[in-house]
């Protein structure tokens, strides 16, 4: 009779090394760092949330085939996106969820509305987890969070810088600086930091008198009454502010109804809103031919290549500052983690307050630093401007992909 010990033995013990390899193999390979992306994907503002999850996973997908964390044995990056939905209440609960159902998250960004920012960032501050955001208002910086950082200029910094240049624009294709604005806006935080800082400092120093101020609650039932006032007003300049895209729709829509077009009154913006691509479902490219919103980030010189794959993987017709600030989050997380050599938010956090990594590739002006407010040193602006059916950048020059010129007055 055969024994069949020794060969249940040797079989075992082949399986227990055959494991062994596999543990020590898993043990060599790091674990995902993993990063959160909170931002509306569904409701009044989930076009915008949907775009800036391009950018976070084309940035991931860069970060992760160029080695990913080195300093973490080639860590790669994962993303973990959070829809933060379209009211405050919303966001500020998706936010809870994310810090108690995510704990092993390093850092996140988020939450496109400055009024969302808010709410989200009060949740993240006290998890301790740092929150990288493109969102406009001085409120979110002057309350004195660590782990709160604004990769965008702030709203009143983007009116000092913008407004000025667009009125030397104005001047130099006219001869004559404009002297009248009208203003419609909506009530989100942005609109109403940036309305703040245009009303209180930049109309008085630049000699603009206000003669429309009209504000609403997103969504806009009808834009008629703004712009029929708009028209009757005939201001020199019109200010449109709307955050939503179908609020922008609206207003261009009822523009091109009253033929109160660029041909009528220069229309500037101070929202990305109204250049996003949605636009030309509503109105054809000659309504919007000439508009220019100030906006503190957009596809600029030099990413061609960002924009190729863009266009390749998500039929996206042009960079908007969702995309590009998003995706420069990634790597900005990634500096923060080969500094800190942690995948730790704590340690994240610290490399972010004393980061100093040269040049902002993927942020206009300033360098890779933050102030004790956690605002990027030196944030710049980019002024875009409607041509021939694409917002384009035309200022500042260095990063400008074509001229800028000044709809006349028919």
């Amino acid at each position: 009779m055969k024994k069949i010990l020794p060969l249940t033995r040797r079989t075992f013990v082949s399986g227990a090394a055959a494991v062994g390899l596999t543990t020590v193999a898993r043990a060599q390979a790091p674990a995902d760092v993993k990063v959160g992306l909170i931002v509306p994907l569904s409701g009044l503002y989930a076009r915008p949330g949907a775009v800036m999850k391009m950018g976070a996973e084309l940035g991931i997908a860069d970060v992760n085939a160029a080695g990913g964390i080195k300093a973490l044995g080639g860590a790669k990056l994962q993303l973990v996106a959070l829809d933060c939905g379209d009211t405050v209440e919303k966001a500020k609960n998706a936010a809870q969820r994310m810090v108690a159902q995510e704990s092993d998250l390093v850092a996140a960004t988020g939450s496109y509305l400055s009024s969302f920012t808010l709410a989200v960032s009060e949740v993240t501050e006290r998890a301790g987890l740092p929150l990288l955001t493109l969102s406009y208002s001085d409120l979110l910086t002057d309350r004195g969070f660590r782990h709160l950082f604004q990769t965008s200029a702030t709203a009143a910094a983007q009116s000092e810088l913008g407004l000025p240049e667009l009125m030397k624009l104005a001047e130099a294709a006219s001869g004559k600086r404009p002297k009248t604005v009208a203003i419609a806006m909506d009530n989100t935080g942005t609109s109403i930091a940036t309305a703040k800082a245009l009303k209180e400092k930049l109309f008085p120093k630049l000699g603009l008198e206000l003669v429309m101020d009209e504000v609403w609650t997103p969504p806009l039932a009808d834009a008629t009454p703004l712009i029929q006032k708009v028209r009757a007003t005939k201001p020199d300049l019109f200010l449109f502010m709307p955050n939503a895209v179908s609020d922008a729709k609206l207003g261009l829509e009822k523009m091109n109804e009253f033929g109160f077009g660029q041909g009528r009154v220069p229309t500037i913006s101070f929202s990305i809103t109204i250049a996003e691509p949605d636009m030309l479902q509503s109105v054809s490219p000659e309504v919007v031919q000439g508009i220019m919103t100030v906006v503190a980030n957009w596809g600029v010189k030099g990413q061609e290549k960002l924009l190729a794959d863009l266009k390749a993987k998500y039929k996206e017709p042009w960079m908007t500052q969702n995309v590009v600030s998003t995706y420069g989050d990634m790597w900005l997380i990634k500096e923060a983690l080969e500094k800190s050599g942690k995948a730790d938010r704590a340690a994240v956090s610290e490399a972010l307050r004393t980061l100093d990594a040269g040049p902002a590739k993927y942020y206009p002006g300033g360098v890779l630093k933050f102030d004790e407010k956690g605002r990027r040193v030196g944030a710049g602006v980019v002024i875009v401007q409607w041509q021939n059916g694409i917002p384009v950048t035309v200022y500042p020059n260095d990063l400008a992909v074509a001229a800028p010129f000044w709809p006349k007055r028919s």
